[in-house]
């Protein structure tokens, strides 16, 4: 049922209010909280979506079948962002549209560098931003003609999908990690932070991720804001 639904709905036009419709997307994120806006943005728009929360994940998905767009984070647990688009990239032509992703504007240097097509910047949460970024990578025999975004309303992620997030970096901090994971972790939660709109927490782990050996002070900081936020987020 499945597969006759998604093969009926790849043979059907794409519209003004859904402008990727029939498109696969493959995102690569670890985060719950990025990968619930980008699944709700894809809803909206039309797009199948499929996830890999690392590179491991995301090789299994490519062996097995070709999205249309992958959107690549450029900070994973097992890697960087970049060595999976360029390996994407060195399949040639007929490869997949790859979008770097990132909460670091910064990020966009590197993404380009390893040969993405485009960069998107967190938080994602605008419906006619995602939907033209992803139709300007599109090539033209796949691109719906004369199709053009229309909408511009706001995505809002499920904020039990933020708590797990926070649940995560709980955890990792808690195990007393070395600089190598806490460099990790902060890069992971200023992204979830940014996502969010949570300045202050996004502050304190881009403070602790420019640190190449972070004090206590400044991870017990860290820490004290993330069992703050899940405090507060214990009624979802």
């Amino acid at each position: 049922m499945t597969d006759d639904l998604n093969s009926f709905l790849a043979c059907r036009p794409a519209t003004a209010e859904r402008p990727l419709l029939g498109l696969t997307v493959l995102l690569v994120e670890d985060s719950r909280f990025a990968s619930e806006a980008v699944r709700l943005l894809c809803l909206r728009s039309g797009a199948r979506i499929r996830r890999a929360d690392c590179l491991r994940s995301a090789h299994r998905h490519l062996a097995t079948y070709r999205p249309n767009v992958v959107v690549v984070d450029m900070g994973l647990p097992d890697g960087s962002g970049a060595d999976l688009i360029r390996h994407i990239k060195a399949a040639g032509p007929g490869s997949p549209a790859v979008i770097g992703l990132s909460g670091d504007p910064g990020m966009m240097a590197e993404a380009m560098a390893a040969g993405a097509d485009a960069f998107m910047e967190k938080p994602l949460d605008s419906l006619v931003a995602f939907q033209a970024r992803v139709l300007s990578v599109l090539p033209p025999d796949v691109r719906p003609a004369g199709v053009r975004p229309m909408n511009d309303d706001k995505v809002s992620p499920d904020p039990l999908a933020l708590r797990d997030d926070l649940n995560h970096v709980a955890e990792v901090l808690a195990a007393g990690p070395d600089g190598a994971v806490l460099g990790y972790v902060a890069q992971f939660l200023a992204g979830v932070a940014r996502s969010a709109h949570d300045g202050d927490l996004e502050s304190a782990a881009s403070a602790l991720g420019g640190k190449t050996t972070p004090s206590p002070a400044a991870i017990s900081h860290l820490t004290g804001i993330v069992q703050a936020r899940l405090a507060a987020a214990s009624g979802f």
